[in-house]
């Protein structure tokens, strides 16, 4: 049976949530969660029904969202730093946490290691799109400074992802640029466009329009560009959101044809564009799977995160990135 380490501890509303997503979960899924954190709070907050369900690992510190994570590594009875080494020990086969991502990026990264042709993981995550697949976004936030084998590495690994988890035979790899022609681009794109050719899937430059459209599955960034791609993106929903609440108010018709669409229309749009959907970011380049959630992650999160680790841990996605490193070395 499959092991899933989950940080109990981690969000920003504490305990609650994370084990309600694992109850939810249990509900739809076979495996075993280990429950890392204060086992006393945790067994407060468990339904007796699923206690023999679960395993549980005491761990008596919590690292906070206002703490360094370059502290992380020194607190070892941390419910990150004990969940992870779960599956460093092979106790466990992957790691779910929607603690201080930081924190979680580096002991993730320094103790379960970095597949052998990766020189940085990368964080990636999958933005709506008006195609049947999402768009794989990477890196959107591990790696703020980078090199363009690190962008070549990030476009393997997307990659990967796509063709194994999300089931696209042969995915489109786009390099987000300011056009789309080849010249386009400064001086860390331009480089890292020729290593890229090298990938069966690569198309070339892509703008920031195409992340929608569904012209590629994969779109390769810095993590500087693509955390901020991130958080625009997401503040870009919720203002078309609130102005259409506004306008609907301002006139009957349009509150007529708002009920009319509510049930159809808006729930499928909202189930397209809703982050919960997806529940975490997968940290792509490590020698393992560690799937990231926001701290703000509700229980519906959290299972769908939890769904994330199990699609993860059955297929051979590091695997399939070695072997795409190695063919083009």
């Amino acid at each position: 049976m499959i092991k899933i380490a989950i940080d109990a501890m981690g969000g920003d509303f504490g305990p609650e949530p994370i084990i309600e997503g694992v109850v939810q979960a249990l509900e739809e899924k076979i495996f075993m969660p280990i429950l890392v954190g204060d086992k006393t709070e945790i067994l407060s907050l468990l339904p007796q029904y699923y206690i023999s369900k679960v395993e549980i690992v005491d761990a008596s510190d919590v690292i906070a969202m206002s703490d360094q994570a370059t502290n992380a590594l020194k607190r070892k009875d941390s419910s990150i730093y004990k969940a992870v080494e779960l599956v460093r020990n092979k106790e466990a086969d992957a790691v779910v946490s929607a603690g201080h991502s930081g924190a979680t990026m580096t002991v993730a990264t320094l103790r379960m290691g970095r597949l052998p042709h990766i020189s940085k993981p990368a964080l990636a995550t999958l933005m709506p799109s008006t195609a049947p697949v999402r768009t794989l976004v990477l890196d959107v936030g591990a790696v703020t400074d980078c090199t363009p084998q690190n962008l070549y590495e990030f476009g393997a690994m997307g990659e990967a992802y796509v063709q194994k988890i999300l089931g696209v035979a042969e995915p489109r790899v786009g390099l987000l640029s300011n056009g789309s022609e080849d010249s386009k681009g400064n001086a860390l794109t331009k480089e890292a466009f020729t290593l890229l050719k090298n990938l069966k899937g690569f198309v070339g430059n892509v703008e920031g329009k195409d992340i929608f459209n569904g012209k590629v599955n994969v779109v390769v960034c810095d993590g500087f560009t693509g955390n901020i791609l991130l958080k625009t993106s997401e503040g870009v929903v919720t203002t078309v959101f609130d102005l259409m609440k506004q306008h609907i108010r301002k006139s009957l018709p349009a509150k007529i044809g708002a009920l009319l669409m509510r049930k159809k229309v808006f729930a499928n749009m909202k189930k397209q564009i809703d982050k919960d959907e997806y529940g975490g970011a997968p940290l792509l380049g490590i020698d393992g799977c560690a799937i990231i959630s926001h701290g703000a992650s509700n229980a519906k999160a959290i299972k769908n995160a939890i769904f994330q680790a199990l699609a993860y841990t059955q297929s051979d996605v590091n695997t399939v990135i070695e072997e795409l490193l190695t063919e083009t070395k």
